[in-house]
């Protein structure tokens, strides 16, 4: 059994259901401010269109992608030091993607709490990324481009869908570089926050 003392279930809960306030109007982020009236709807895709390559227990393989930032971000500097979400999107400038990474702004203590670093990575090129995430404001986290050779990354994985784009999935690595957990969504559709959460409270334990 894992132990959480009061004052780390109460925030959990509260910054859940602020969460879930923020992104209670589909779109509601994506319409609003600077990304007003720029935003591509694709329409519904097919919920998932690829094979995974790796699976819960395995050993991730490094890479190391070039950041929003500049620098160069490679999985292995985390090993020993930092749990590692992944958390893959397929295209900026689209409604749900631009409404997921904002959305986990209100999480990042939720993050340092389990000892976790978040790492967001579309097919996207950097000047593209960096224009996005320009325009959703403050994103905490390193923003990486798996744009070339494209897709790499995300294929390597096994979500390289066969439009180019990636699935929007989950991965979450442990201090040792084992995969812990991989949800593979709905294209169409948000992760839940909690799902995240609770997770990560399994490496603690």
């Amino acid at each position: 059994m894992f132990f959480i003392n009061k004052t780390g279930w109460i925030f959990t809960l509260l910054a859940v259901v602020a969460l879930s306030l923020i992104l209670v109007s589909p779109g509601a982020l994506a319409e609003s401010g600077a990304m007003a009236g720029s935003i591509y709807d694709p329409g519904r895709l097919k919920p998932t269109d690829s094979r995974l390559k790796v699976k819960v227990g395995d050993e991730a393989f490094d890479f190391t992608l070039p950041a929003v930032g500049g620098e160069k971000v490679t999985l292995s500097q985390f090993r020993g030091v930092k749990n590692v979400v992944i958390s893959f999107v397929p295209a900026a400038w689209t409604p749900v993607c631009s409404e997921q990474w904002p959305g986990y702004n209100i999480a990042k203590e939720m993050f340092d709490q389990y000892d976790a670093v978040l790492l967001g990575i579309t097919v996207d090129n950097v000047p593209t990324l960096f224009a996005w995430t320009r325009a959703m404001g403050e994103i905490w986290f390193p923003v990486l481009s798996d744009f070339w050779p494209h897709g790499e990354v995300a294929d390597k994985f096994g979500i390289l869908r066969s439009d180019g784009l990636s699935e929007r999935a989950i991965f979450i690595i442990d201090k040792k570089g084992a995969i812990r957990f991989i949800k593979i969504n709905d294209i169409n559709e948000r992760p839940k926050l909690e799902v995240i959460i609770n997770e990560l409270k399994k490496l603690k334990d």
